[in-house]
C-alpha cells in the first residue's frame, strides 16, 4: 500500500510539472479572453507551451454533475482549464447544456429534452457521476456563456442545434472565447464564412482528412485539430505538419484512458501520455491533472 501511494504521489507530481499554470493561487484559475486575436494566440502552437487541459462535458467530480456550471467552477478552483460542453434544444427551442436527449442518466426526471419545455426541464435536478441527485439545475447555454466570460474558453459540441442559430448567437462578438466543434468540412466552412470571431475544432486524424481540410481554404489560425484518443506514432507526421502551421493538436481521452477503472490506473496512463508531449488533452477528469484528484 505504501509503495502504491508513493507511485501515485510521484505520478501526480509529474503531471503537475507538465500541465499549464498549476501554481497555487486564491480564487479561480481564470483564462480571460478579450478578443479573437487573444483566442488565436492562446491556441497557437509553440514547442515549449505547457499542455492545455479541456474538461469533457464540463468536467466530472463527485457531487458536481457533467455539463453544470458548478462542475466547471469547481475545476477552475483547482486548476486552469477550458471546457467542452453540449448545447441542445428543448421543445420550445431554449439551448441548454445536456449531452443526452434522454433525461434519466443525468437527472431525476424521465423523458427527452427535445420533448420538454424549458419550464418543465428547469424542475429537474442533476445527478453526479456516482448517480447522486444534487441541488444543481440544468443550465441554459446563455447562463454558461455569461458565467464563463472572462473566466474560461468553451468548445461547443453541437447536439442538433441548427448551424444558423450558432451564427445568430455569436455573430456580434459578445463572446470572444468560443470554439465550435464540427462534424464535417462543410460545417467548418459554413462557420468560417459566417463568423470571423470563433475558432473551429476540426478532426484531422490522417492524410485524407488533411487534404480535405486544405480544400476548404480555411486559414490555419482558425482551427485546433482533433487527432485521436491517444498520443500515437500514427499521428506524428500529421501533428508535425500542423505544428509548422501553428496549429495545436488535441487528444480526447474519454474513449480511452478515462475508461480505466481506478484513479491510480488513470493517473499512470495520463502521465505516460504527458511524457509524449501532447498539445491539448480532453478528459472527463480534469481535476486529476491538478494534483488534487477528487478532493
Amino acid at each position: 500500500m505504501r509503495q502504491m501511494f508513493k507511485q501515485i504521489t510521484t505520478t501526480v507530481a509529474m503531471i503537475a510539472l507538465l500541465v499549464t499554470g498549476l501554481a497555487a493561487q486564491s480564487g479561480l484559475h481564470t483564462t480571460p479572453i478579450k478578443s479573437m486575436a487573444a483566442l488565436q494566440q492562446y491556441f497557437h502552437y509553440e514547442p515549449d507551451k505547457p499542455v492545455l487541459i479541456s474538461g469533457h462535458r464540463g468536467g466530472l467530480l463527485p457531487g458536481f454533475p457533467e455539463n453544470s456550471i458548478e462542475a466547471m467552477e469547481k475545476t477552475l478552483s483547482l486548476m486552469p482549464s477550458f471546457f467542452e460542453i453540449d448545447p441542445r434544444y428543448t421543445k420550445d427551442s431554449v439551448m441548454v447544456l445536456m449531452h443526452d436527449d434522454a433525461m434519466e442518466r443525468v437527472t431525476n426526471m424521465k423523458g427527452k429534452v427535445s420533448e420538454l419545455t424549458y419550464a418543465q426541464l428547469s424542475k429537474a435536478r442533476l445527478k453526479d457521476r456516482q448517480g447522486n441527485i444534487t441541488s444543481y439545475k440544468i443550465p441554459t447555454l446563455r447562463e454558461a456563456l455569461d458565467w464563463g466570460k472572462d473566466k474560461t474558453i468553451f468548445n461547443l459540441d453541437n447536439k442538433n442545434i441548427p448551424w444558423s442559430k450558432y451564427v445568430e448567437l455569436f455573430k456580434g462578438g459578445a463572446y470572444p472565447n468560443i470554439i465550435l466543434s464540427v462534424r464535417s468540412m462543410k460545417e467548418a466552412f459554413y462557420y468560417y464564412k459566417n463568423l470571423d470571431n470563433v475558432l473551429l475544432c476540426v478532426a484531422i486524424k490522417n492524410q485524407e482528412d488533411l487534404e480535405a481540410f486544405k480544400k476548404t481554404g480555411i486559414p490555419y489560425n482558425r482551427i485546433i485539430a482533433y487527432v485521436g484518443d491517444s498520443v500515437s506514432r500514427n499521428t506524428d507526421e500529421i501533428c508535425r505538419w500542423l505544428h509548422q502551421k501553428g496549429v495545436m493538436c488535441f487528444y480526447s481521452f474519454p474513449p480511452s484512458f478515462d475508461k480505466l477503472k481506478t484513479e491510480a490506473e488513470r493517473l499512470k496512463a495520463y502521465c505516460a501520455e504527458l511524457i509524449k508531449r501532447p498539445d491539448i488533452i480532453e478528459t472527463d477528469y480534469p481535476a486529476l491533472f491538478s494534483g488534487a484528484g477528487d478532493k
